[in-house]
């Protein structure tokens, strides 16, 4: 059975009478070890003709792969390794992902950066590390100036292609002596680099000399937003299980997700989950809600162009971001809220009024979104200054909020990532 065929036969069978409306193809190759047995798959984007990774492309590939892409036949138990950009690594796609089925590779830094620039990351990247996330660096990583990320890798690629093989002794020996990381040979394309490699020690390849790069094709469906709304709505009241079971079977599209996606490698679960009882007891309501949200983005709207959903999004991960910085975390989470539904008049076709009517909210949530009043009012006004470029209306509230640019541009550039990816997913 070729690799699609079996994604599809593990693939849970569409609802009837579901259209599929988004085609995502991932590619991957194979990273075995010294008796070249599979260790792992990279996996990468091809449902785009892009060539280079962005944020937003690494954000869509890692939720496609295992969520929808029949993870089982894609990766199976194995590691699995993903591209990263330096913004996708703050993505709160990756709160979605159980942690022990993913190495993020990470590249360094651009040509230019500063010393100050590389130690801003290791606040992240030990954030990543304390909940369960593996790193892999390139071989730059070994140069003087990143010294300080060395004790986070867990695994270093070397490029066989952009170093002579005569010089791979010092590098493995380097990467040995000032590193604990798993050295992995990449773009091996000879028997000779092969066994030179093995010589040296190394215990892990990747290349075309094993294998190139196989496509699997899946389907993704999206439920209505209403439905989804309806779905925010039960877990913003903290709703019981039984409420949130009825309305999964009212509405296969949206059980069909949900099932889906609980039962995909990312999550990590050793048993498949069946009952949407259990689906919804396993994924707690905090998840479930960052589950809908995303889901709502991605949703069709009967008429609302979908840059809507993109623009929601984006305010309600840069307020989460920003609120971050100020506010406890369940009020970052009120803040996501309030970006998000600030555009719920447009994506629903009604009164912001009416709309939030429809959703059992805070009253401090309800004072931003209906009365430009609260704690959450000048973080979206600030959100708002990003998109219009309005300069005065952004100094007005950053200095209102003691945020400086420096901040706010860094998390509007996360934020940006983040969203396009849940567009694309």
């Amino acid at each position: 059975m070729s690799l699609t065929a079996a994604a599809a036969s593990a693939s849970p069978t569409l609802p009837q009478g579901i259209d599929a409306d988004h085609l995502a193809v991932i590619a991957r190759q194979a990273i075995v070890n010294d008796k070249r047995e599979v260790f792992g798959y990279e996996l990468f984007d091809r449902s785009t003709a892009r060539d280079a990774h962005t944020a937003a492309s690494d954000a869509a590939l890692l939720f496609n792969a295992l969520s929808y892409a029949g993870a089982e036949a894609l990766v199976g138990q194995k590691t699995v390794f993903i591209n990263c950009t330096q913004e996708s690594l703050a993505g709160g796609h990756l709160e979605l992902i159980h942690p022990d089925k993913v190495v993020l590779e990470v590249a360094t830094l651009e040509e230019g950066a500063t010393q100050a620039d590389i130690e801003s990351r290791l606040q992240i990247f030990q954030g990543l590390r304390e909940r369960g996330f593996r790193l892999a660096f390139d071989q730059h990583v070994l140069r003087r100036a990143y010294a300080s990320w060395l004790p986070m890798a867990a695994f270093i690629k070397l490029d066989l292609q952009t170093f002579a093989l005569k010089d791979a002794g010092v590098l493995v020996k380097f990467a040995r002596t000032h590193t604990n990381a798993r050295i992995v040979a990449e773009k091996v394309e000879t028997a000779e680099q092969f066994e030179h490699m093995r010589e040296l020690g190394v215990h892990y390849f990747q290349g075309f000399w094993f294998a190139k790069p196989d496509l699997v094709r899946a389907q993704t469906i999206r439920p209505s937003q209403a439905t989804v709304l309806q779905l925010i709505n039960l877990v913003r009241h903290q709703a019981s299980t039984a409420d949130i079971e009825e309305l999964l079977k009212k509405d296969p599209t949206l059980s069909f997700n949900l099932l889906r996606f609980i039962n995909s490698s990312g999550f990590g679960l050793s048993c498949e989950i069946t009952s949407f009882r259990h689906a919804v007891m396993i994924l707690g309501l905090k998840k479930l809600f960052r589950w809908a949200a995303l889901l709502m983005t991605t949703s069709r709207a009967g008429g609302s162009p979908p840059a809507v959903g993109q623009t929601a999004v984006v305010r309600g991960r840069l307020m989460e971001l920003l609120a971050a910085e100020l506010l406890p975390p369940e009020e970052a989470d009120n803040a996501f809220v309030v970006g998000v539904f600030s555009l719920l008049d447009v994506m629903l076709g009604v009164p912001l009024a009416k709309a939030v009517e429809t959703v059992a909210l805070p009253q401090p949530v309800v004072d931003a979104l209906l009365h430009g009043k609260g704690v959450f009012a000048p973080f979206l006004e600030l959100t708002k200054a990003c998109e219009s470029g309005d300069d005065d209306a952004f100094a007005r509230n950053a200095n209102a909020l003691h945020l400086t640019n420096h901040q706010v541009n860094w998390a509007h550039l996360q934020a940006l990532a983040w969203a396009e990816s849940l567009s694309e997913v």
